[in-house]
């Protein structure tokens, strides 16, 4: 950073500017219980689009299986998204392929895509010309018109589809589908947490397995497979506990005795084949319940065990998996399920797994089959690497609406036929745009939670960590509790309200980090929250007192609009537009359709209006070159709407911030959702003092204090909070230590580390990712001390060092003597990681408002293909009870 007394001459030309136009300004004071309702409105809005397009997607579904019989020898040519546009030797298309036109669409993730015809995905172990696949793919084809009028009456929707009981997905646009790297396909709809979710209600899930001396080897392995398989079909609406028996019985985890805990990505990790599950809830769903049972022979006692706790009503079912080849046991296995409302399956192969487990989801759909309950479920942030697998995508946080679809023939009714789900993804970006940062001050934000209080967006988040040149979603993105980084609500008051759906307001002291937490900024926050209606999340947002609390509006005429500076996503001719052609074009009446946020147009062109002597006294200096001192080699202004200026004094290759303020350097310039921190920095300082800021990435491989060993003194500039964007305890641990002793510096948590979000990971090669916290020693300077000096003895000889403050500005100058090294007796004060212990402590959830767990017209008699039920007399032993008892 370079400073020139001749600098100051720039200040008046903006300050006088504005003084001349004061008149027709206007500071209007943000009602923020009034401005977070208008959000959620208008967010409620946004997702009431998408939920009445699932809405037609189903009927047309329904109504098409309806008038729909089925055809056991059908034959049907279909588009394949693994085949379209495949051709044989002779130039031909194969079976399942055809001419599929795909061009690169921009609203799209730039992926080639049909957007008047969907195609088909078929999993890799799905037969994709079974008469079931075929019957429903034709059935479906129905949805074609309704996917694309959906998008003509909403251009904002991207991906929309219907994924199939049978294991088909049928996806709007259609895409050319790309295998893994062994050609295979694993991406099995029912699988996703948007099926499973729509196809029930919330579960609560024990699941029993055998580990006795005939469960080893292979079916050990199948066994462990399964438990996966099952944890995998649970959400964070779910409950799961783990129980192991043989002679005795035992809990795969011995803490969680006695109670479920919530399934969450966190409780349902697994590590060498053993389940961990970590946070203990002790709360249930109070939904469906039911014990899958796991084993490869005979139970013992089962009668009058169930007789004792689950008959008449059998509230709890029961599913069981017969594992391995041998199936002497098959009857008795299946007596327990078919007589506990449950399914029978028996599993002889790692391949039967898949298929097996999933037809537990379609029993307990059955109640909410029968009673017709189109319940719509939105589920937690996701990015959904796998839908695209190795085709490009921009890994966005994304939310998807869904509903399941019903057979509605009357002669089925009572078998509950779940025919499959229709949904669509919603871009969390897009939904946190209703929210733009420019009506909520330099330091203000809105985010978004679940009923569990896990974050949907927040700008604290950051979900990704880099693996090479690669960026990959960390394994617990989105398991990240508010709690977790809105850390200064201890007694989560906030947490607590906003998961109840409460409205309200409160008020926190916080310690708000830039750059990783590096540097620490005092502030003052009003929190304002509201739920969103029809939809299991809250609303939150934050204005800062001071610059939160106004907004400065300026008198400058702009025709009418609305979105973001202008919207481009309404009309597919628009969408090549980047924001700054679309506002010239919608200014010079070239594109008048163009929807353009009037207020933040109006506020942009005012800080234009004002600024532009700037480019005139920057020219002038630059012609000038004596009115600006050597070193200084870029100017820039930046304005609270997101206009910014600057000028170039020297070429790239004489330039030492080469990175600072370029177009790839997203920390430092402005974006729609983003003030960057010298900017947030600069609006927090004093009037009429100047601050210094240097970017982390400026220092790296420099060397500004340890190069002068001949020298009898080393003069280093000291940032109050660091050293030249380098924390100075890493430097000179012993005058540090020295500086924090005097008073001079001070922790900013009194004494105490300051942990930041535990949103982070750590890992090292080979490791699996763990979530962590993150903890730096942060330290601000006492500006009541000017200048102060002191003497260091370190063993034979003695260091002295003065320091003196830089007036007007946030820099100290240290003189240290330099021939006298400290550092093995005072040892560099480093910026660590922290292993984190995740939090075990019980918190406030709110639980979905339906559940569909019994009808009394279900026909449980389908329960795994046992035509005859009879009851096989056992020899006692009492396992069985004592399982029930503990579980």
């Amino acid at each position: 950073a370079s400073y020139s007394s001749k600098s100051e001459n720039a200040a008046p030309y903006p300050k006088k500017k504005y003084k001349d136009i004061e008149p027709t300004v206007k500071m209007e004071e943000v009602d923020g219980e009034e401005l977070v309702k208008k959000f959620a409105e208008e967010m409620e809005g946004m997702l009431g689009r998408k939920m009445k397009s699932v809405k037609r997607l189903a009927e047309a579904a329904e109504d098409a299986d309806l008038y729909h019989e089925f055809n056991a020898t059908l034959e049907f040519d279909y588009y394949n998204s693994m085949l379209i546009n495949s051709v044989d030797k002779d130039g031909n298309s194969i079976e399942l392929g055809g001419e599929f036109p795909l061009e690169e669409n921009e609203h799209f993730n730039k992926l080639q895509v049909n957007t008047l015809q969907s195609d088909i995905q078929v999993p890799t172990n799905v037969y994709n010309k079974d008469p079931g696949i075929l019957n429903g793919v034709y059935m479906s084809e129905a949805l074609n018109d309704v996917f694309v009028d959906n998008f003509q009456k909403d251009p904002t929707l991207t991906w929309q589809y219907f994924g199939s009981a049978t294991g088909f997905f049928r996806l709007y646009p259609g895409i050319a589908w790309t295998p893994d790297e062994n050609g295979v396909v694993t991406f099995d709809c029912r699988n996703r947490n948007w099926y499973i979710q729509a196809a029930t209600s919330p579960k609560d899930i024990i699941i029993v397995v055998d580990v006795s001396g005939s469960m080893k080897g292979l079916r050990l392995t199948i066994a462990k497979h399964t438990i996966n398989t099952i944890l995998d079909t649970l959400g964070e609406n779910d409950f799961v506990n783990v129980i192991a028996y043989s002679d005795y019985v035992q809990y795969v985890e011995p803490c969680f005795k006695g109670t479920l805990v919530q399934a969450d990505l966190d409780n349902r990790e697994v590590t060498n084949g053993s389940i961990m599950l970590i946070n203990s809830i002790h709360q249930l769903s109070l939904c469906n319940q039911a014990i899958m049972l796991i084993t490869d022979g005979a139970m013992e006692d089962y009668e009058e065990v169930f007789q004792e706790f689950n008959w008449p009503e059998r509230r709890v079912r029961v599913f069981t998996y017969l594992i391995g080849r041998e199936v002497t046991f098959a009857d008795t296995v299946k007596w327990i399920a078919c007589n506990n409302k449950g399914y029978y399956t028996h599993v002889s192969t790692l391949a039967d797994v898949q298929e097996n487990v999933m037809e537990y989801l379609h029993v307990l759909s059955r109640p909410m089959v029968i009673n017709h309950d189109h319940d719509i479920i939105w589920t937690e942030a996701y990015m959904d690497s796998a839908l695209f697998n190795t085709q490009a995508q921009s890994l966005l946080l994304m939310t998807s609406v869904a509903m399941p679809v019903f057979s509605k023939k009357k002669e089925t009714l009572s078998h509950g036929i779940l025919l499959g789900v229709v949904g669509t993804d919603v871009p969390l970006r897009e939904l946190m745009r209703l929210a733009p940062r420019y009506k909520l001050g330099v330091h203000g934000y809105a985010f978004l939670n679940t009923n569990n209080g896990y974050i949907l967006a927040h700008p604290a988040l950051r979900p990704l960590y880099k693996e090479g040149k690669k960026l990959k979603p960390k394994p617990n993105y989105n398991s990240v509790d508010l709690a977790e980084v809105e850390w200064e609500d201890t007694d989560e008051t906030l947490r607590t309200a906003m998961v109840k759906g409460e409205t309200g307001t409160l008020s926190l002291d916080v310690r708000a980090t830039v750059e990783k937490g590096r540097r620490v900024m005092f502030l003052k926050n009003d929190y304002f929250y509201t739920t969103i209606n029809e939809t299991p999340f809250s609303l939150g947002m934050v204005l800062t007192r001071g610059h939160g609390e106004y907004i400065f509006i300026g008198n400058v005429s702009v025709r009418e609009g609305k979105s973001t500076y202008c919207e481009t996503d309404i009309d597919p001719h628009h969408r090549k537009l980047t924001q700054l052609q679309a506002v010239f074009r919608y200014l010079t009446g070239k594109e008048p359709d163009l929807e353009c946020d009037e207020e933040l147009l109006r506020q942009t062109l005012f800080d234009a209006v004002v600024t532009a002597p700037m480019e005139a006294y920057w020219t002038a200096l630059m012609l000038n070159p004596s009115g600006m001192d050597e070193g200084v080699e870029t100017a820039f202004l930046g304005t609270r709407s997101g206009l910014m200026r600057v000028t170039r004094y020297v070429g790239i290759e004489k330039r030492v911030a080469k990175k600072f303020l370029s177009p790839s350097d997203k920390e430092n310039i402005f974006t729609m959702d983003h003030f960057p921190v010298w900017y947030r920095r600069a609006a927090e300082y004093p009037a009429g003092k100047f601050l210094y800021y240097i970017p982390k990435e400026d220092t790296r491989g420099r060397d500004y204090f340890l190069s002068a060993p001949p020298h009898t003194v080393v003069i280093v500039f000291v940032l109050y909070n660091m050293v030249v964007g380098r924390f100075f305890g890493e430097v000179d641990g012993s005058v540090m230590a020295r500086l924090i002793k005097m008073g001079m510096f001070k922790s900013v948590s009194d004494g105490d580390w300051l942990s930041l979000s535990s949103a982070s990971a750590q890992k090292k090669k080979g490791d699996i990712l763990q979530p962590c916290d993150t903890e730096y020693p942060s330290f601000v300077y006492e500006p009541s001390i000017k200048e102060t000096n002191s003497l260091i003895k370190c063993g034979r000889c003695q260091k002295m060092f003065v320091t003196q403050a830089v007036p007007d500005s946030n820099l100290l100058m240290l003189v240290v003597q330099a021939d006298c090294d400290c550092s093995r007796q005072y040892p560099a004060i480093t910026m660590e990681p922290k292993e984190c212990d995740r939090m075990k402590s019980q918190k406030v959830r709110r639980r979905p408002e339906s559940c569909h767990a019994y009808h009394p017209q279900e026909n449980a008699k389908e329960c795994g293909g046992a035509s005859q039920i009879y009851l096989i007399n056992p020899a006692p032993s009492g396992n069985l009870s004592r399982m029930f008892q503990n579980a």
